[in-house]
C-alpha cells in the first residue's frame, strides 16, 4: 500500500471532496480501475489528519484487501460499530465497495445510527444504479474521476513547463525534467499520446515494455473482475463469452470518434471474419451486443456521446460515438500507430471537456457535424478538433459547420498546427497543447 507521503496530489478532485466534507451526502468516487480513486481517499484522510481530526475518528476499509475479503454487509456494520468513538464525528472510507453484496444496507444504517461522514469508491456504474439510488436518492454526490490530464501527466512524471526566449525574440513554452534536461512541448505531448494518463505509469516510468505490462494488468482486471465476475455475482447470463467481449472492445477502440450503431458492430465483426473461432454462427444479436457495450460503459472503459441537432434543439437517437477512457489503453489494445491520430486527439479533447465539468454532445447542423458542443449551466461553446489548420481544404472543412451556426456562443478550432491566423470571422483558432495546459 502506498504511504501518504508518496502520494501525488490531484487538487481538482481533492478540493471537490473537501468542499463536501461534513455534509450529509455520501461522497461516491467513481471511475475506471487504477485511475487514482484509492489514492484520492488517502489524500482525503491525510487532509483530515492535517486539519486536526484524530486517527481514532477515521475508519478505512479496502475491499480489495484480504483483511476484508468475504465480509457481508452485517460484518461491515459490526466492524465499524465496534470502532465508533462516542461523542465524536467519525469519517468512514470504503474502497471498492461494490464487491460486497447489499452494501447499501450498511451505508444507510451508518447514516441513520451514527454521526459520520462517508466516502465510497467504486469501479462500476452499477454502484450508482437504480437499486442504489432508491436507498440514497438525493443523499449522495458523485465525483467522477478520470485518468491524468496532460497537465497532471507532466506533473506526475516530474516535468515542468517554463517560458523561454525564442531565437526570434519572442517567448515560447518548453518542458524541463528533474535533471534540467530541456524538451519541446510537442515531445511531451507525444509521450502523453503514447503512454496515456494512467497514474501507475509514473511509478514504472516512460518505458514501453513496463507501461504495456501495467496497462495489460488494468485491462485484465476490468474485463475479468468488473465485467465477467460481476455478471456472475448479479446472476446474469448475458455476458458469458470473453472472446466476443474482447472483439467488441477492439472494435470500439479502433472506431473512437466514428459514428457507430449497435447493429453495425455485430455485422462488421462477422463481415471481417473477426468472430471465426469455430463456435459462433452468424452475427450476435443487437440485444447481445448492447449488453456487452453497456457493461463496458458501466465499467468506465468507454464513454458514449450523443448527437444533438443544433437547429432542432433536440438529442438524436441514432449514431452516437464512443471514446476510450485512456489513450494508452487504446495503444495497448491496437498497437502504436499514427494513421488515425486525428481521432486520438479528439478523444483527448473529449475527456478534457468532461474534466472541466462540461456536458458534451456531437453537434449536427444540416448534413455537417461539429465535433463537440460543450455546455455548463452558464456557458456554451462549439469546438472542432483537427491536426492542422495549415491547408485551405482543412480550414474550409473545419470552419464551414461553425460558420453555419447562427448564434453568438464561442466557437473554437483546436489543432496542433493552428497557423498564423488567430481567428476566422470570430471563430478562434487555438493551439491544442496550450488549451490543454490552460486549465
Amino acid at each position: 500500500m502506498i504511504d501518504s507521503h508518496e502520494l501525488r496530489r490531484r487538487d481538482g478532485y481533492l478540493n471537490k471532496l473537501i468542499g463536501f466534507q461534513n455534509t450529509e451526502p455520501v461522497k461516491v468516487i467513481t471511475g475506471i480501475r487504477r485511475c487514482g480513486k484509492s489514492s484520492l481517499l488517502k489524500l482525503m484522510v491525510q487532509h483530515l489528519k492535517d486539519t486536526g481530526i484524530q486517527l481514532e475518528q477515521i475508519i478505512e476499509m479496502n475491499f480489495e484487501s484480504f483483511d476484508f475479503r468475504g465480509m457481508s454487509a452485517d460484518d461491515i456494520y459490526r466492524y465499524v460499530k465496534e470502532r465508533i468513538v462516542p461523542g465524536k464525528r467519525m469519517y468512514l472510507f470504503f474502497d471498492e465497495l461494490q464487491r460486497i453484496k447489499a452494501w447499501e444496507d450498511a451505508i444507510n444504517a451508518f447514516r441513520v445510527d451514527f454521526d459520520c461522514d462517508i466516502y465510497v469508491t467504486g469501479s462500476n456504474a452499477y454502484l450508482l444504479s437504480s437499486e442504489y439510488s432508491t436507498y440514497l436518492s438525493g443523499r449522495c454526490v458523485e465525483i467522477k474521476m478520470l485518468p491524468l490530464s496532460f497537465r497532471e501527466f507532466l506533473d506526475f512524471h516530474g516535468f515542468e513547463v517554463r517560458e523561454t526566449q525564442s531565437a526570434l525574440g519572442g517567448r515560447r513554452k518548453q518542458v524541463f525534467d528533474k535533471n534540467g534536461e530541456r524538451y519541446e512541448l510537442r515531445e511531451a505531448f507525444d509521450a502523453y499520446m503514447r503512454f496515456g494518463g494512467m497514474p501507475g505509469i509514473a511509478d514504472v516510468g516512460l518505458e514501453q515494455e513496463k507501461a504495456l505490462s501495467l496497462l495489460d494488468g488494468i485491462y485484465s482486471t476490468v474485463v475479468i473482475r468488473d465485467i465477467l465476475e460481476r455478471e456472475k455475482r448479479r446472476g446474469q447470463k448475458q455476458i458469458t463469452n470473453p472472446t466476443l467481449l474482447r472483439k467488441i472492445i477492439l472494435f470500439l477502440a479502433d472506431n473512437i470518434g466514428s459514428s457507430v450503431s449497435i447493429a453495425s458492430i455485430g455485422n462488421t465483426l462477422v463481415n471481417e471474419g473477426l468472430l471465426e473461432d469455430g463456435k459462433r454462427k452468424g452475427a450476435p444479436s443487437a440485444h447481445t451486443v448492447q449488453a456487452y457495450v453497456n457493461a463496458l460503459l458501466e465499467s468506465y472503459f468507454f464513454y458514449e456521446i450523443k448527437r444533438f441537432d443544433i437547429k432542432g434543439k433536440a438529442y438524436l437517437r441514432t449514431l452516437g460515438k464512443y471514446y476510450i477512457v485512456d489513450i494508452g489503453l487504446r495503444n495497448y489494445l491496437l498497437g502504436f500507430r499514427n494513421r488515425d491520430s486525428g481521432h486520438a486527439i479528439e478523444n483527448v479533447v473529449y475527456f478534457e471537456l468532461l474534466r472541466r465539468g462540461y456536458d458534451v454532445a456531437i453537434g449536427k447542423i444540416g448534413n455537417a457535424e461539429v465535433d463537440f458542443i460543450a455546455t455548463t449551466a452558464d456557458e456554451k461553446m462549439y469546438i472542432q478538433v483537427t491536426e492542422s489548420m495549415m491547408s485551405e481544404d482543412v480550414r474550409k472543412r473545419e470552419l464551414t459547420p461553425l460558420q453555419s451556426i447562427r448564434d453568438n456562443y464561442k466557437k473554437i478550432v483546436l489543432s496542433l498546427e493552428p497557423g498564423l491566423d488567430a481567428s476566422y470571422d470570430g471563430i478562434k483558432s487555438e493551439n491544442l497543447i496550450d488549451w490543454l495546459l490552460d486549465e
